[in-house]
């Protein structure tokens, strides 16, 4: 392959394989199945399919799901799906041993998270749970895991997966 793949539009897109946590392998590698892009699911799909990636620790895969439903949902919903993204790759650069980059963006997330759930709780909708999501829960548990990644946590990324909706897991 050239040092600049491109998909069928010519855009750069990187073919190489990527392992769990998204990163890059060489040319020839196994890696793990990538998430396509733009892919429109509903709300509750997303939510399902990008739990099922972070129980397996592929936080950064869980955070391409995010992604596109924030590109692909309504605009009064696109703080949600984007703090939720930068929730999965504070998990991701957390893994990685990025402790800076991995609290950073936890924190980024949990602020974000916070406000769409006040947003979302001024809309009508349930505060705090917007798509059966527990979003009070979310930003604790990313605050809580910031903080011990900061203190020198090392983290492993399937352990540490929150869970959506509350109930059983870390959060």
């Amino acid at each position: 392959m050239n040092a600049r793949d491109r998909d069928g539009e010519g855009r750069a897109r990187s073919a190489r394989p990527r392992d769990g946590l998204g990163r890059p392998l060489p040319y020839g590698a196994q890696g793990v199945e990538r998430q396509p892009e733009g892919v429109v699911r509903s709300p509750g799909e997303t939510v399902a399919q990008a739990q099922l990636l972070l129980d397996a620790g592929m936080p950064f895969h869980a955070h391409e799901v995010f992604e596109d439903a924030w590109k692909s949902g309504p605009d009064a919903e696109a703080l949600l799906w984007r703090a939720l993204a930068q929730l999965a790759v504070g998990l991701t650069h957390a893994a990685r041993g990025n402790a800076v980059g991995g609290a950073r963006l936890l924190r980024r997330g949990a602020d974000a998270l916070a406000l769409a759930g006040r947003e979302a709780a001024g809309a009508g909708a349930a505060p705090g749970r917007p798509y059966g999501m527990d979003l009070v829960g979310l930003v604790s548990w990313a605050r809580e895991l910031a903080g011990r990644v900061e203190a020198g946590a090392v983290v492993d990324a399937a352990a540490e997966a929150p869970h959506l909706t509350g109930g059983p897991g870390p959060v």
